[in-house]
C-alpha cells in the first residue's frame, strides 16, 4: 500500500507543499484538504489588483488546475477537517468521511481578528481575506460613496489605495497614535500618512469605533464622539492562527502550532507551515509566527523535505512588501528591539531606506522605491554587520560596497 500524505488547507503553503513533495519525488497518494471552493492562490492581490478588478480570478491562482491534475494532486476543497485523531492517524471531515494518513501537514493558515462592537454584523461591514470577501466587497466599490477602514496596518491601507482608486471619500481609522505602528518606526509611519493625506484619505489616529449604526446594511460609525458616514466598512486590526483542530488533537499551542526547525509537531507524523506555525529561527535567535508569503513558501519547501523524511532546518530572514499608489515598500529582517534608525535617501523623491539597527549590527530595512538596498539587505542582513550610521546614509557609496 502506497504512503498518504494530506495537507489541510489550500492556501499559498499547502500550494507549495504540494508541488515540492512530487519535486522530492514523493510518489504516494497526495491530497489538499481546503474549506474554500477554489485551488490554491495568492492572497497579497486580494487587497491590490484583484480588489479593484485588474487582475482576473485564473491570475490569482499558483497554478492552473491542470498541475494537480498532471501531478496526480487529489483536491477536496469546500469541505473541512472537523476533527484530527493523531492515535488513528485518521481525520474526520464535515461531509461525513474520514480519511487516514501516514504524514499529515497542518497549513491552515489564519483567519481575520473580529471587532466586537454594537452593530458589527451589519451588510456592509467586511473583512478581507478571501476570495468571497472581494466578491462580497467589490460590489460597494463606487465612486463617490463613503469607504470607512478600520486598521492602519498594510490591509488596511492598501484598501484605502484601492477605493481611493476607485474614486470613493476614504477614511482610515487607526486605535493607535500612529499607523503601522506595530512593524516601521515613526518616521515610515509619517511618510505614509502624509501619502494617504496627499491622496485624498481622511487619516485619524487615536480613533476607537464604538459602534455601527444602519438597519438593512451599514450607514455609520461611530468613533470617540464622531460620526462617520459609511456606504462600506472594511475592517483590518490583524490575523489570528488557526489552531483550534491541532488544540483540540492535543497539540502544543503557542502562538501558532508549536514545531521544531523540521517543521514537526510534537506528533512525529503531523507537520504545520505557514501563517498557523510556530517556529524557531536561528538567525533571529528566537521563536517567532509570521504572517507573509515569503514564509508560506519557503518553509513549506523545507516542510514537504521533512515529510520525505530529510533533516532540513528551517532559517530563513523574513521579507515582506506592500504595495500603495506608486509606492513599493519592501521590508527584509524584523525591526522589533532596535535603537537607531538611519536613513538613506529623501522621503520628499519618495525613494529612500530606513535602516534599524540593534547594538551597532543591521537587523532590518524599510525600502521605499528603493530596490538596490532591498536587495542588498537580502544578502546583508543574514550576517548582522556593522555598518557606521554615516557610511549607510551616504548615498555616493553603493549599497554592495558597504562591507
Amino acid at each position: 500500500m502506497s504512503e498518504v500524505f494530506i495537507v489541510v488547507g489550500a492556501g499559498h503553503c499547502a500550494g507549495q507543499v504540494a508541488a515540492s513533495l512530487r519535486q522530492q519525488g514523493f510518489e504516494g497518494e497526495l491530497v489538499i484538504i481546503g474549506e474554500e471552493p477554489y485551488i490554491p492562490y495568492q492572497r497579497p492581490p486580494l487587497s491590490k489588483k484583484f480588489l479593484t478588478g485588474e487582475l482576473s480570478i485564473e491570475r490569482v491562482y499558483l497554478r492552473p488546475m491542470k498541475f494537480y491534475q498532471d501531478n496526480k494532486i487529489e483536491l477536496l476543497l469546500g469541505n473541512r477537517v472537523v476533527a484530527l485523531h493523531p492515535q488513528q492517524r485518521r481525520i474526520a471531515l464535515a461531509d461525513g468521511s474520514e480519511r487516514r494518513y501516514d504524514k499529515l501537514l497542518l497549513a491552515t493558515g489564519s483567519n481575520p481578528k473580529r471587532l466586537h462592537v454594537a452593530g458589527a454584523d451589519l451588510p456592509g461591514i467586511c473583512y478581507l481575506r478571501t476570495i468571497a470577501d472581494v466578491q462580497r466587497i467589490r460590489p460597494y466599490l463606487v465612486g463617490g460613496k463613503n469607504l470607512v477602514v478600520i486598521g492602519g496596518g498594510y490591509i488596511g491601507l492598501e484598501v484605502s489605495a484601492a477605493g481611493v482608486q476607485c474614486g470613493m471619500h476614504v477614511t482610515l481609522l487607526e486605535v493607535a497614535d500612529r499607523i503601522l505602528n506595530r512593524v516601521t518606526a515613526p518616521p515610515m509611519s509619517d511618510f505614509f500618512t502624509q501619502l494617504h493625506r496627499d491622496c485624498g484619505v481622511d487619516v485619524r489616529c487615536n480613533a476607537r469605533v464604538l459602534r455601527f449604526e444602519g438597519r438593512d446594511r451599514v450607514r455609520g460609525v461611530i468613533c470617540d464622539g464622531a460620526r462617520l458616514d459609511a456606504d462600506l466598512v472594511v475592517i483590518g486590526i490583524g490575523i489570528l492562527p488557526n489552531i483550534e483542530l491541532a488544540q483540540s488533537a492535543g497539540l502544543p499551542c503557542s502562538d501558532g502550532i508549536v514545531v521544531d526547525e523540521y517543521c514537526q509537531t510534537a506528533d512525529a507524523h503531523i507537520f504545520a507551515a505557514g501563517d498557523c506555525s510556530n517556529h524557531p529561527n536561528p538567525l533571529l535567535q528566537r521563536r517567532l509566527r509570521l504572517e507573509s508569503v515569503q514564509n508560506a513558501v519557503e518553509q513549506g519547501k523545507v516542510a514537504a523535505a521533512n515529510l520525505c523524511g530529510k533533516r532540513e532546518p528551517y532559517a530563513e530572514i523574513p521579507w515582506f512588501w506592500s504595495d500603495q499608489y506608486d509606492v513599493k515598500l519592501q521590508i527584509v529582517g524584523i525591526a522589533e528591539g532596535y535603537d537607531q534608525v538611519v536613513q538613506r535617501g529623501r522621503m520628499q523623491d519618495h525613494a529612500f531606506s530606513l535602516f534599524y539597527l540593534r547594538k551597532g549590527a543591521l537587523i532590518a530595512v524599510d525600502a521605499v522605491n528603493s530596490p538596490r538596498e532591498y536587495m542588498a539587505c537580502r544578502k546583508l542582513i543574514p550576517q548582522r554587520p556593522r555598518i557606521g550610521p554615516e557610511r549607510l546614509a551616504n548615498t555616493t557609496i553603493a549599497m554592495h560596497d558597504m562591507v
